[in-house]
């Protein structure tokens, strides 16, 4: 805490990082299986360490995937193309051990509880159940364009232009693997300055670290955060350490799912706790959290809120939610219970529905597993989850309330 009011950080990584290496392997084994069979069943996990990718996971489909190949084409293309970096897609291993899904579990999604008991009504949506039993969280807020919590918007935009100046070569001496975050101090809610800006960015042993921080301020710092939250000289810290040589894989092993606070909003609101990456859409610890920022967006974009959070939760099997809450802080325009009942009116939380309204089937993961899973606007075509179609019968109807 501060005089002025409080701090708060979010971090990002690039996509060179281990874990986010880890997560662009796992989405594109989905998107080639997708490909080629959209209701193929995925649940793929990935590890990654020096000089070895262990793939494994539970894959029900009809199409093929050579897993070997892809994951090496994904390690290259994010910039690991060198022995000399400790890791590289031609040189590492690939091993994979890959079952079939349960069919315990398999028997629940393809027949809904609903089904199962004779409850023919809306029979096509009723037909999925849940891939799972979890809570998940959607949240939007009108501080940034993304409808994003400001910290964790600054983060991600410092983490693409860090990729953006290693591969057009504006910092030549960079390599794949680094990290970012930001501290800002809010005041009566709305956030004033930058506190601290960290940036841990890979590069070539025989670089000067002055160098190295004067370049990441000119190209990556300055052309990011806004003047006004620079004026008060925040702390910049670049490289701490003193030295970040040695990264990615070689230095750090990386798993699927270890960064789902910066997947989603940084630290800001309540998390689900369930990962995304590797699993197909009848996973609603995927498909729930998507649908549930989709409404959050909808709801901040109508007016009805500035801040807006919704937790839903699923029991494995069933296709309705077993809960559904609206939280928007105290902020909201009319109450949090009005805004449950156009929620639940206007967007439905059954797996089917969400995969049928957010287009889920199509291969499309690999390009959010880095960068943050929401708020994802610099992408063409945007996730379908950043629509704000909704918002206009939303406003209409609150008005007529």
């Amino acid at each position: 805490m501060t005089k002025q009011g409080f701090l708060i950080t979010s971090e990002s990584v690039t996509e060179g990082h281990p874990d986010k290496v880890a997560d662009q392997i796992s989405d594109g084994v989905l998107d080639a299986i997708l490909h080629d069979d959209p209701m193929g069943r995925v649940a793929c996990e990935c590890l990654v360490t020096t000089g070895l990718v262990m793939v494994a996971g539970e894959i029900s489909t009809s199409t093929y995937v050579d897993i070997p190949r892809l994951a090496r084409e994904i390690i290259k293309d994010i910039g690991y193309t060198r022995a000399k970096y400790g890791f590289d897609g031609d040189t590492c291993a690939v091993l994979t051990a890959i079952d079939e899904q349960s069919g315990d579990i398999a028997q629940g999604v393809d027949k809904a509880i609903e089904m199962r008991e004779g409850n023919m009504t809306d029979a096509e949506i009723n037909k999925i159940g849940a891939g799972d039993q979890g809570m998940m969280v959607g949240f939007a807020t009108d501080e940034t364009e993304e409808f994003m919590p400001m910290p964790i918007a600054f983060a991600h935009r410092l983490s693409r232009r860090l990729a953006f100046v290693r591969k057009h070569e504006i910092i030549p001496y960079l390599r794949p693997d680094g990290k970012t975050q930001v501290t800002l101090e809010y005041h009566d809610g709305k956030a004033v300055r930058a506190d601290t800006v960290v940036i841990s960015a890979q590069h070539h042993p025989d670089v000067d670290p002055k160098e190295i921080r004067a370049d990441i301020v000119e190209h990556v710092i300055d052309p990011v955060l806004p003047g006004s939250f620079m004026e008060d000289h925040p702390r910049i810290l670049v490289n701490p350490t003193g030295r970040f040589v040695k990264g990615g894989p070689m230095a750090d092993t990386g798993l699927t799912g270890r960064k789902i606070i910066l997947d989603t909003y940084g630290g800001w609101v309540s998390h689900g706790g369930g990962a995304f990456s590797g699993k197909d859409p009848t996973k609603v610890d995927r498909s729930g959290a998507y649908m549930a920022r989709y409404a959050a967006k909808n709801v901040v974009a109508a007016g009805l809120a500035s801040k807006c959070q919704i937790q839903v939760a699923y029991a494995i099997g069933v296709a309705h939610p077993v809960s559904l809450m609206v939280d928007t802080f105290g902020e909201g325009r009319i109450s949090d219970s009005k805004i449950t009942q156009l929620v639940m009116e206007h967007f439905d939380f059954r797996p089917a529905a969400i995969i049928r309204d957010l287009e889920l089937r199509k291969p499309q993961y690999r390009r959010i597993a880095a960068y943050g899973h929401m708020g994802r606007i610099d992408l063409d075509p945007m996730p379908a989850w950043e629509r704000t179609d909704r918002a206009q019968i939303l406003r209409k109807e609150a008005e007529n309330q």
